[in-house]
């Protein structure tokens, strides 16, 4: 089974280069947001470094993360591009962020996107790319990948399903009938779908312009952080679309690449770690991003607590949490202190 992960600035002083070279055989691919351009995640270029100092440290490591036969997965993964979402300026961004990747890097082998339109515009400039349909897309079986064949040669499935691991089987049987790829996050924080999340995501692509505003006075954006932090409501957590480490091997053969959220996570090593290794002795929150680690705290999720059923009893889930409490009577025999 192959990853891909995230590139980031160093958040704890591990260098990103280093994590790459001793995950090698592991990592397949390395997914990336152009410095200042709107994403899924905040933009890169807001550390202490100047921007000049953030591009040029992001095309050395690509430069070297290729030279090791990673390959490039380039980002245009927000779910709003405002006034120029169908333009020719638009055009003009994806065409030319394309070719600097590809003259720092010597070539991109993967853009995922969240936008048709940019589909349509790497397919038209550049059809030697594989185009990937971005999680936040939301796509929940291989009929709604099919309305879009022709624009995109591979699908992350929507995080919500993919404990379903029937439907994840049958749709990458789809996927191989027609020559596209599979992909998963396995390791989103998110809730259950949220209905926040398109909220969100929007609010994640404008970024750079809301941060900048005045805020609304005791208004929190994230409705999980909202609603976790509420103890009667912290069972939504195992809810979740997350998979643990040990449930990877349920996956082999079912999907082409696992995705690691890792672009702004505090212990990226940890996560790569751990699913590389599928086990994981801790709190099963730090490997999330987000990580609700410290609504809990002092105690933590214990990985190691979690019943042998666990997997049989998720990927059978009905959704039908009025009538079934088995979140809620588990919660309770996970958490540990350490």
């Amino acid at each position: 089974m192959k990853f891909a992960i995230g590139y980031q600035e160093p958040e704890n002083g591990d260098d990103f280069l280093s994590l790459v070279k001793d995950y090698c055989g592991d990592v397949a691919e390395i997914y990336f947001a152009w410095p200042g351009a709107a994403s899924g995640r905040p933009a890169l270029g807001k550390g202490a470094v100047s921007p000049e100092e953030t591009i040029e440290a992001l095309e050395f490591n690509l430069r070297e993360v290729r030279r090791l036969g990673v390959k490039l997965d380039l980002l245009f993964n927000a779910t709003c591009y405002g006034g120029k979402a169908a333009s020719k300026e638009l055009e003009r961004e994806v065409e030319d962020t394309i070719r600097r990747v590809a003259m720092a890097a010597g070539g991109v082998e993967v853009v995922t996107t969240a936008s048709i339109a940019v589909a349509w515009i790497v397919k038209r400039h550049f059809p030697e790319i594989e185009v990937r349909g971005s999680v936040n897309m939301r796509m929940p079986s291989a009929e709604s990948m099919s309305y879009l064949g022709e624009l995109f040669d591979s699908f992350h499935i929507q995080r919500d399903v993919q404990r379903d691991i029937a439907l994840v089987r049958a749709t990458k049987q789809w996927c191989e009938a027609n020559g596209k790829r599979l992909c998963l996050l396995a390791n989103s924080g998110c809730l259950q779908n949220c209905p926040g999340q398109l909220f969100h995501d929007n609010l994640v692509a404008h970024d750079a312009e809301w941060r900048d505003a005045e805020p609304l006075e005791g208004f929190i954006p994230h409705l999980c952080w909202s609603l976790l932090r509420q103890p009667e409501k912290r069972d939504a957590f195992l809810k979740g679309s997350w998979l643990r480490p040990e449930d990877l091997r349920h996956y082999e053969g079912a999907v082409d690449v696992v995705k690691l959220a890792t672009r702004v996570h505090s212990n990226p090593r940890l996560v790569v770690n751990a699913y590389t290794l599928n086990s994981f002795d801790g709190n099963i929150a730090d490997l999330l991003e987000p990580t609700f680690s410290m609504l809990f705290a002092p105690a933590i999720i214990a990985n190691r607590k979690f019943p042998a059923n666990w997997f049989e009893v998720t990927s059978h889930c009905r959704k039908d949490c009025r009538n079934c409490s088995f979140c809620r009577d588990l919660l309770p025999k996970l958490l540990a202190t350490p």
